[in-house]
């Protein structure tokens, strides 16, 4: 079940400033207030102090990196993808602060906020973060998890969470995965098949996670309609190209574009699929201009006969009724 931005807030920030919150509106409080520290109790097991970090904008993509287990695909953060943060960040600053832990080498890890941190990095903005030392695997999954869940995963990434379930062999089928995973059999189809495209295509759309199951479930036909060498020149296509195929389509808005890119996909699939060589078709023969022609096709003879007259289409008929009899 999806988790509330609120109660996602009051589940990671449950003490701030010792003031020992017991509410969502004490916890939001606390994080909107960007306290120095706060103690996290993580997975409700180890308390933990998180000290607040700002890291210039000029500097994140050097002194931060996102949790390599992190359930989301970084790779489609662009604009569009963080279209619903952005504009608040540009207007009013990062709302709440992101939440990592110390790597060794002086670094941040993120946990949680690595669309708060993509977005801080296209807006050019400084990025706030509580960081914290000795948080293990585990609890880094945990609150990794966590945090996603305010914000639903794409079909891909979905995808892919269940293509590791069944790696591991924690579920047998797709049946087993609607169950473990609460959803329809309809859903693991379509999660599936979309990780099951290449990161190329997907791509090619200015938001992935916009991406329902009809497009997915096209975009896996045609590009399994075509066979190995089909499918490494298609995907070359779109690698080659200067820049990903939404920025180059004219048209506005998320629905729009991915409408405009789905077409050029297609036209694209059709460009590297061989074309079918068509027999030619017989061609009539005049035989009396303006007035007899026919087509010999095979054992067939097809006559054309036109400006008759009664008479005339009487001894006609009359003659070949004889003659193949």
């Amino acid at each position: 079940m999806a988790i509330k931005t609120n109660d996602l807030n009051a589940r990671l920030f449950g003490k701030a400033d010792k003031r020992r919150a017991t509410t969502v509106a004490e916890a939001q409080s606390a994080a909107k207030d960007k306290a120095a520290v706060i103690e996290l109790a993580v997975a409700g097991e180890t308390t933990v102090a998180f000290e607040l970090v700002s890291v210039k904008a000029s500097e994140i993509g050097e002194k931060t990196q996102v949790f390599a287990q992190n359930a989301r695909e970084q790779a489609f953060l662009n604009e569009h993808a963080l279209a619903d943060i952005l504009s608040t960040l540009k207007d009013r600053g990062q709302q709440y602060p992101a939440v990592g832990r110390w790597l060794d080498d002086g670094r941040i890890e993120v946990l949680d906020g690595s669309r708060r941190r993509m977005a801080c990095l296209l807006s050019k903005q400084d990025f706030l973060i509580y960081v914290a030392k000795g948080i293990n695997s585990d609890h880094a999954k945990f609150l990794s998890d966590v945090a996603n869940a305010h914000k639903p995963l794409s079909l891909f990434e979905r995808g892919k969470e269940m293509q590791a379930l069944l790696a591991s062999g924690k579920v047998a089928d797709q049946k087993a995965l609607a169950r473990f995973c609460q959803c329809s059999e309809a859903l693991v189809s379509g999660a599936l098949k979309a990780a099951s495209l290449p990161m190329e295509l997907l791509m090619a759309y200015p938001s992935v996670g916009e991406l329902g199951r009809p497009t997915i479930v096209k975009l896996h036909k045609l590009y399994y309609s075509l066979n190995d060498e089909q499918q490494k020149a298609f995907v070359k296509s779109l690698a080659q190209q200067d820049k990903p195929v939404w920025q180059s389509v004219d048209a506005q808005g998320i629905t729009r574009i991915t409408r405009e890119v789905t077409n050029h996909i297609e036209h694209l699939g059709e460009q590297v699929r061989p074309k079918v060589q068509q027999e030619s078709k017989p061609q009539p023969v005049e035989l009396v201009r303006g007035q007899a022609s026919y087509v010999r096709d095979g054992d067939r003879l097809q006559l054309k006969l036109s400006k008759l007259s009664e008479q005339q289409a009487e001894h006609i008929l009359a003659y070949l009724a004889d003659y193949l009899n």
